[in-house]
């Protein structure tokens, strides 16, 4: 297929690893038991998605807690009470608390690509938390004997270790994930936090050459959590222009969900510089209604009005299920918003004729 078309990262987990988390949680299961449970999961979610035609496949997040925290998974500098992300519907996700440094990933992201790649007949991509996301562990009243400048470098260089492992590990791209960015024009309407988010993911991304950088992703969209967001109220126009000052070769836009997609395309195609890939969302992970691959080829030619084929590329919105508890989608209505992405982008690229 010459429309390339690609998962964002997460899926539902399947239904055998979410009772062994609970087992786990509850001192019934030993962690030899959950590793062979989480990589069950990442077999069986690989298989079917290149059953389903997948030319790009992902593990489905299958052995994260969540697409945020991976990082932190057995690190011990850290309490419950950090920065609170509210949703739309009232619920709330709190990041945990910082406590001390140096600050270290305690977990690195090429380690799942290479339980994935055991799987994998086609190439696999590795999403991987932006720094700036990160960056909200450290807390607003500091760190005695850490000072923030001092964490941010720390944390440009775990970061840039976790994204260059992947890449060596043979990603077939290493995707970004900031959704943060569009919370950030929510919570300071003038935009200094976001210009601080760009800034800090710039620094990691400019230790990396031209062509490892056209092997970077950054994706963005509202959030997606129990079938909610935290800033789709947020107009896409704030975020854009900034969101292509990032030094990355290829962007996943939340774009489905979107009321005015014309709107956005035209933002896009103004900001978007000539060597950067642009993914668009074409299925929409909290509507629980099933996209037919005909809704997927029309937005698709709808985004050929405004760039061209040959930088076009289709993605789902958002990850299905980026926090581990989530159980708002099945894993079958995944599958079939999947190959109604698939065949929906072959559709478009027939009419195309790329």
């Amino acid at each position: 297929m010459a429309l390339p078309t690609e998962p964002i990262g997460s899926l539902p987990r399947t239904p055998e690893l979410l009772a062994g988390l609970a087992d786990h949680a509850a001192g019934r299961l030993d962690r030899a038991g959950l590793d062979a449970l989480q990589d069950q999961a990442v077999r069986d979610t690989i298989a079917r998605l290149e059953a389903l035609g997948s030319p790009v496949v992902t593990d489905g997040e299958q052995r994260k807690a969540s697409f945020a925290t991976y990082p932190l998974d057995g690190l011990d500098q850290l309490a419950p009470d950090g920065a609170v992300i509210p949703f739309a519907d009232g619920h709330t996700r709190q990041l945990p608390r910082l406590t001390g440094g140096p600050f270290r990933y305690a977990q690195r992201a090429a380690d799942h690509l290479r339980a994935a790649q055991r799987h994998a007949t086609v190439p696999v991509k590795q999403a991987v938390i932006a720094p700036s996301a990160l960056s909200l562990l450290y807390p607003a009243d500091g760190i005695p004997g850490y000072d923030r400048d001092a964490f941010l470098d720390d944390l440009v260089d775990e970061a840039e270790a976790d994204i260059r492992a992947a890449l060596d590990a043979g990603a077939h791209v290493v995707q970004l994930d900031f959704t943060e960015g569009r919370l950030a024009v929510k919570l300071d309407p003038s935009k200094g936090l976001l210009e601080s988010f760009v800034a800090l993911n710039n620094r990691v991304l400019d230790r990396f050459d031209p062509a490892e950088r056209a092997r970077i992703g950054v994706h963005t969209c509202p959030g997606g959590d129990q079938d909610s967001t935290h800033s789709a109220d947020v107009d896409y126009a704030e975020l854009l222009p900034s969101l292509f000052a990032l030094h990355a070769g290829v962007f996943y836009l939340q774009l489905a969900s979107e009321p005015d997609p014309d709107r956005v395309l035209r933002t896009v195609a103004a900001h978007a510089r000539p060597e950067q890939r642009i993914f668009v969302g074409v299925t929409d992970p909290i509507d629980p209604v099933v996209e037919t691959p005909e809704q997927v080829r029309d937005r698709v030619l709808r985004a050929a009005e405004h760039l061209p084929p040959e930088r076009l590329g289709t993605c789902d919105d958002c990850g299905f299920a980026p926090f581990g508890d989530d159980l708002s989608t099945s894993r079958e209505t995944a599958w079939a918003k999947v190959r109604a992405r698939v065949e929906g982008t072959a559709l478009a690229a027939e009419r195309l004729g790329v």
